[in-house]
C-alpha cells in the first residue's frame, strides 16, 4: 500500500465515494419504494446513479468533509455524516405499511454494505497491480479506502435506532403499534440527540464495534487480513 494521505489528500481522495455513497444510499430507498408499490421518486426522476439530482451542496459536500476533517484533527477518528436531497416516498402507497416502511429503509444502509464490498473487490485489485502499474493502482487504493471508510461510517451512523435515522425508521416498523406511536413522537428531537451524541464524544465509541466489524470484512475480501 502507497503511504499516508495528509488530510488535504485525504479530502480529495473522498470526495467521489462521498457522493457516491450519499446519493446511491437515497437512490436505493426511492428503488425499494417503486418496487414495494409507491412510484413516487421513479416519478420524479430519483432513481437514479446520476449523482447531479440527488446532490445537497451543504449536506452531501461540505458538512460531511468539513466533520470528517474537525473530528480528525481533533483526534475523533474521522467522522463523517450527511445527506442528500431527501427521496419523496408516501408511504400510503405500500400495501403492507409496516413491512414496506422498514424494508424502505433499511436499503439505505445495505446500499452502503454493497458498496463497502465493491471498493473492497476495488482494492483487491488496486493490491494485485502495485509494482507493475503503480500511476494507477496508487489513486485507486486510496480512493478505494476512503470508500470503504466512507460506507461503513454512514451505514452504522443510519442504523442507529434515532429518528429520523434509518434505524429508527426500522424500529418503529419493528414495535407494537402503540409504541411505535409513542417512539415516533420522539423523531422532532432525533437530531439534537445525535448532536449531542457527536459533542459528548459518545457517538464515536458506540459506532466504533460495529464500525470494526465492517471495515475488518471489507479488508478480508480485499486479502489484507
Amino acid at each position: 500500500m502507497p503511504q499516508e494521505l495528509n488530510l488535504i489528500q485525504q479530502l480529495a481522495v473522498f470526495v467521489l465515494p462521498l457522493i457516491f455513497a450519499i446519493t446511491v444510499h437515497e437512490a436505493a430507498h426511492g428503488w425499494v419504494a417503486d418496487k414495494l408499490g409507491d412510484h413516487t421518486a421513479r416519478m420524479m426522476g430519483r432513481i437514479t446513479l446520476n449523482p447531479v439530482p440527488h446532490i445537497d451542496p451543504v449536506g452531501t459536500i461540505i458538512l460531511p468533509l468539513g466533520l470528517y476533517a474537525l473530528t480528525t484533527l481533533a483526534g475523533g477518528g474521522g467522522l463523517i455524516f450527511g445527506w442528500a436531497k431527501p427521496v419523496p416516498i408516501n408511504p400510503r402507497n405500500f400495501r403492507n405499511y409496516r413491512r414496506d416502511m422498514a424494508l424502505t429503509a433499511i436499503a439505505g444502509p445495505g446500499s452502503n454494505f454493497v458498496m463497502l464490498l465493491l471498493w473492497a473487490l476495488l482494492l483487491r485489485l488496486a493490491v494485485g497491480l502495485e509494482g507493475s502499474a503503480s500511476w494507477f493502482a496508487d489513486p485507486l487504493a486510496y480512493m478505494a479506502v476512503g470508500g470503504i471508510r466512507i460506507n461503513a461510517i454512514l451505514m452504522v451512523l443510519n442504523l442507529l435506532p434515532i429518528l429520523p435515522l434509518d434505524g429508527g425508521r426500522v424500529l418503529a416498523s419493528l414495535l407494537p403499534p402503540k409504541l411505535s406511536f409513542s417512539y415516533s413522537k420522539l423523531e422532532p428531537w432525533g437530531l439534537f440527540i445525535l448532536i449531542g451524541l457527536m459533542v459528548t464524544g459518545i457517538l464515536w465509541p458506540l459506532m466504533r464495534p460495529m464500525l470494526q466489524l465492517v471495515q475488518g470484512l471489507a479488508y478480508s475480501v480485499a486479502g489484507l487480513m
